[in-house]
């Protein structure tokens, strides 16, 4: 470059950085992480998957999308005179995928699962309930099995219409199933007692005449057992024991809402220092759609989404709301806590609302959230994906640590040519950047536990796992967390949670191994009764993990 050639090159950097806004960075450069194909099509779209302590993955579709492109196997038909589309449908409308063979078979549902929702309750069962038509008031529960297991419908289990409700697991082990569209109330699953409905005023405050914006609300179990409740850009502490709001949080900064359809996605941060007497809990809220956002893309006019992340500490006396900015805004994005504690945002779109044909410009890099990062620091993009995830899309975490991504179609039924984003049947693994092979060395490799699979430990008890690294092990950055895996659905992940054990000592066993104890949770508020995921970190690289049972 001749000097002539430089100078110009450093004026027009100078002008580049002069018209730049002035805002902190809060991104480094893309290059993290990688990306798997692992199924051409599995048959039918993802639009909710939860994973089972055998490690495979319930997925399941709409019944009235019209036929699938997976048949069911012996000559199995569902008839049902309400399907809107097909009334003798002999195609699967939901999978149970192998993870660890990478193999899936058809489920067959009876009626109609569109936009459900659901938990694993502590027997390791998946209970589902709602959905639309003639699934409104359904319940389905999947049992976990080895390959000969199927759904089965107990029927009109629930006492109202739930359609985008959300449930949660709680201490005792019944399921809270909250609100749903013209639902402003909630129901226990099983059943209690009468009257079994129970109002909810604050669902319906929040109701957005024309558009909702209060659907799929986000529900996390406290540690004092209460429930945290955001719908639309706000929030309560909510005693469902009562039926009384405890505490009225401030509305999110900006006004705008997060719920369904603006949706965005929120995760309950790791809880840690679990012997405290009160415990520190966050929720983070990121992304979703300006306010008049869904009523304006009925004139095909799509606003960008938002950029913005909430983030609040829920048991302070006088709670306020931090504002984050992402690298990018998104709409119908997937948040999924990883097992170092860091957040990943993943799939959405740029501009619009959720909704049929409503999403435009996917965001196909994910974004990772370290929470306890200098703030202005926190997000790191990673490697894109070559798929939009656009409406009805899911991500989960498997107990390897890979994050399992599937779904999208913003249509009304299977369209796979002459649109703008396809009909999308495949499935992949994004694997974030601590599965990179250079980490090997520090990676820890589980041998045993004093509550491995088919055992249980109890709350409160000493756990002691076993592992090995073969690099140079750094004992104060050893840490063992423990994670509920999610039922997800519409940028939500139900009942997810993770916790940082506590009490930790580590100690040399021998030649690259060591032995970790930690002592569990102390009660059901912290952490219900079931199926966990276990996990050493080193460095904040994590192992891969085991289930254990927490009774």
């Amino acid at each position: 470059m001749n000097r002539y050639s430089s100078i110009l090159f450093f004026l027009f950097l100078q002008l580049f950085f002069a018209i730049q806004p002035c805002h902190r960075v809060v991104t480094t450069a893309a290059g993290g992480g990688s990306w798997q194909l692992l199924q051409k099509s599995i048959g039918i779209v993802a639009m909710h998957m939860q994973l089972l302590n055998n490690d495979r993955v319930v997925i399941y579709d709409r019944t009235d999308f019209g036929r699938s492109n997976l048949s069911l196997p012996d000559g199995k038909c569902r008839v049902d005179s309400s399907d809107l589309v097909v009334k003798n449908d002999c195609t699967a409308h939901s999978v149970e995928y192998d993870v660890l063979a990478n193999k899936f078979r058809p489920l067959m549902v009876q009626t109609d699962v569109w936009c459900s929702s659901g938990s694993v309750v502590p027997d390791g069962s998946l209970v589902q309930t709602g959905g639309f038509s003639d699934g409104e008031r359904k319940v389905r529960t999947f049992y976990p099995c080895n390959g000969d297991c199927d759904w089965v419908e107990t029927g009109d289990g629930l006492k109202a219409r739930r359609w985008y409700a959300t449930n949660h697991l709680l201490p005792d082990g019944k399921q809270i199933v909250i609100g749903g569209r013209d639902q402003f109330n909630y129901e226990f699953y099983p059943k209690t007692s009468s009257p079994g409905v129970y109002s909810f005023p604050f669902l319906s405050q929040t109701n957005d005449r024309g558009s909702e914006n209060n659907l799929y609300p986000f529900v996390f179990l406290n540690s004092d057992g209460n429930l945290f409740v955001f719908a639309n850009n706000r929030a309560v502490l909510y005693d469902y024991k009562t039926g009384k709001v405890v505490k009225t949080y401030p509305a999110i900064p900006g006004g705008d809402p997060r719920s369904y359809p603006s949706t965005g996605s929120a995760v309950l941060l790791p809880l840690k220092n679990l012997d405290a007497a009160t415990i520190e809990a966050e929720v983070l809220v990121c992304g979703g759609a300006p306010r008049g956002s869904f009523e304006k893309v009925a004139k095909r006019n799509f606003v960008k989404a938002l950029d913005t992340c909430g983030r609040i500490k829920i048991n302070d006396p006088n709670p306020k709301w931090a504002m984050e900015t992402m690298p990018y805004a998104r709409v119908m994005g997937d948040m999924t806590l990883l097992p170092n504690g860091a957040v990943l945002i993943i799939n959405g779109a740029g501009t619009g609302t959720a909704g049929w044909e409503n999403g435009r410009n996917p965001v196909l890099n994910p974004v990772l959230y370290w929470p306890n990062g200098a703030a202005g620091s926190r997000f790191e993009s990673l490697n894109p994906s070559t798929i939009p995830r656009m409406y009805h899309s899911t991500a989960i975490l498997l107990r390897d640590g890979r994050v399992l991504v599937a779904g999208s179609n913003p249509h009304v039924g299977y369209a796979f040519r002459g649109v703008l984003f396809p009909t999308e049947l495949r499935l992949e693994a994004f694997s974030p950047p601590y599965l990179d092979a250079q980490q090997n060395n520090l990676r820890p490799a589980i041998l045993s536990s004093t509550a491995s699979k088919g055992k249980y430990i109890g709350y409160g008890q000493k756990l002691v796992v076993r592992f090995k690294v073969t690099g140079k092990l750094i004992p104060n950055m050893i840490s063992v967390t423990m994670v509920a895996p999610a039922f997800n659905t519409h940028s939500y992940s139900m009942n997810h949670r993770l916790l940082v054990l506590g009490n930790i000592k580590v100690t040399y066993v021998g030649t690259s191994t060591y032995d970790v104890q930690v002592t569990t949770p102390r009660s059901g508020n912290l952490a219900p009764s079931g199926h966990y995921i276990i996990y050493v970190v080193h460095q904040s690289i994590p192992s891969t993990g085991i289930w254990i049972k927490i009774l």
